[in-house]
């Protein structure tokens, strides 16, 4: 099983990426999907997720407004949009899935696989 994000690179503030996670997954429409960041020093933390069939989504508050998560199916791929980006959105980004969004939230423990990240960094 393999998760591929891509789509980092260096950009502005205020600026707009949208970041990609392939996924290899037979049953990729069985997983809820979230987008996780680790900047330098700090842990992983959760920024967005989206349930197995798109219906339900969750962001962190330091995101919400400016970021979309979205996922198509068919690709076994999920997305992020982030517009707007701030310098402190500088991190790598990682896709992960489980089984729930409650699961992908609450504990990083319960992510079932890992992608390889990929950074994203915001100058000001």
């Amino acid at each position: 099983v393999q998760l591929q994000a891509s789509g980092g690179g260096l950009v502005q503030a205020g600026g707009s990426l949208r970041l990609s996670c392939a996924a290899s997954l037979r049953t990729f429409s069985d997983y809820a999907m979230a987008w996780f960041r680790q900047a330098p020093g700090k842990e992983r933390d959760v920024v967005a997720a989206i349930s197995w069939g798109g219906g339900s989504t969750y962001y962190v508050d330091s995101v919400r407004g400016r970021f979309t998560i979205s996922r198509d199916n068919a690709k076994n791929t999920v997305y992020l949009q982030m517009n707007s980006l701030k310098p402190e959105d500088t991190a790598v980004y990682y896709c992960g899935a489980g089984l729930t969004i409650g699961d992908l939230v609450r504990d990083k423990g319960k992510v079932d696989y890992w992608g390889k990240g990929t950074q994203v960094t915001v100058s000001s």
